[in-house]
């Protein structure tokens, strides 16, 4: 889903729209309560666990602010759930060695899914000129001479907007990439 979809489908349960929520719950039970499961080892408590964080979804859909993806934000909340289980149910030995076992490569590949999300938005929102010489730089390979030429600007120009790009970038990242597992 793009971030595009994850906001008309936040819109939609928010406005109450069963279908749409029907839709994130299909899409995401299944994977959800085999993550949950990672952490407490027994298929119904992870199984509850993720039925309850929809029941809450549900019934806070007004209050969901989704910043990045619903897919980030049901994983990390599933996380706080099974997190939260773990300490109230004094599974600190079993909680250290979920910490181990959470180096997965479906989470990193979330993960990474998540950045290229924000380094997109983060390009997106960009000054228009500087947006066109990061993409000329980064997505099509050109030199900084090359977009000299093609933009009809100096090679200082060029070097002084990737470098505003980049900063902005960063800061972009900065203020909204959450390390999510």
């Amino acid at each position: 889903m793009s971030i595009n979809d994850d906001i008309l489908l936040l819109k939609l349960i928010q406005s109450g729209n069963e279908q749409a929520f029907k839709y994130l719950f299909d899409t995401y039970f299944a994977s959800l309560c085999r993550f949950a499961h990672v952490y407490v080892s027994d298929t119904q408590d992870a199984e509850e666990l993720i039925l309850e964080l929809f029941v809450h979804i549900w019934e806070h859909r007004n209050e969901i602010n989704i910043t990045l993806s619903f897919k980030a934000y049901l994983f990390q909340a599933a996380r706080n759930r099974c997190l939260n289980y773990l300490r109230d149910n004094r599974s600190m030995l079993r909680l250290e060695e979920v910490e181990e076992e959470i180096r997965d490569e479906d989470i990193s590949a979330l993960e990474m899914e998540e950045l290229q999300h924000l380094i997109m938005e983060a390009i997106c929102a960009l000054p228009d000129k500087c947006r066109e010489v990061f993409q000329y730089s980064r997505h099509e390979n050109l030199s900084n001479r090359e977009i000299a030429e093609k933009m009809q600007i100096s090679i200082k120009t060029v070097e002084a907007q990737i470098t505003k790009a980049l900063k902005l970038i960063k800061n972009f990242l900065d203020e909204k990439y959450i390390y999510l597992f």
